[in-house]
């Protein structure tokens, strides 16, 4: 029987993407959690993804330790992006200050055979409104961003109580079936 982790090396092309993403950011000392759908897997039914999300208050020595480890790195105004040649693992590492509280309320989780801090489920759903409510993303993000929702409420039903009505029609249909 395949393990997790070999099923997501099939899956990106590499059996250490994540890990060493998650050893990048340990390294340099400053908090930071796993946001976006590798997180919402931890509370919802779930479904693959290429892209690994993860929340840091300061960008500090990141772009450097990525690049040590093998990365190829775009720096941009609020993120990082990281790719390891190689993968099919897209790596987005979002430093907002409005973000900054998430790693605290972080709890450790293994996903793929990697520990690593996972975002809160309250803060894993306002991070999520907020992607869902940007009108700025290309609107199949934001609709993955509301199906992400949907799932979590479907799982978790007092996560409707974080979601404003007519915010997300999803989830608004929700309350209403």
């Amino acid at each position: 029987m395949m393990s997790e982790a070999e099923f997501f090396a099939g899956i990106t092309g590499s059996p250490d993407d994540l890990r060493l993403v998650v050893t990048a950011l340990r390294s340099t000392g400053q908090p930071f959690c796993l946001i976006g759908g590798l997180a919402v897997n931890q509370f919802a039914e779930p479904m693959v993804t290429l892209d690994a999300d993860f929340a840091i208050a300061a960008g500090g020595g990141v772009s450097e330790a990525l690049q040590a480890l093998g990365f190829i790195v775009e720096m941009h105004p609020h993120s990082i992006n990281a790719l390891l040649p190689g993968s099919r693992l897209r790596i987005q590492i979002t430093i907002n200050q409005r973000y900054g509280s998430f790693p605290s309320r972080a709890t450790e989780a293994e996903i793929f055979g990697v520990k690593l801090p996972v975002a809160s489920l309250k803060d894993l759903v306002q991070g999520k409104i907020w992607a869902a409510t940007d009108g700025t993303r290309r609107p199949t993000k934001r609709q993955k961003d509301r199906l992400d929702l949907a799932r979590i409420v479907e799982r978790h039903p007092q996560a409707l109580q974080w979601i404003p009505p007519g915010v997300v029609p999803e989830i608004d249909e929700l309350r209403e079936g």
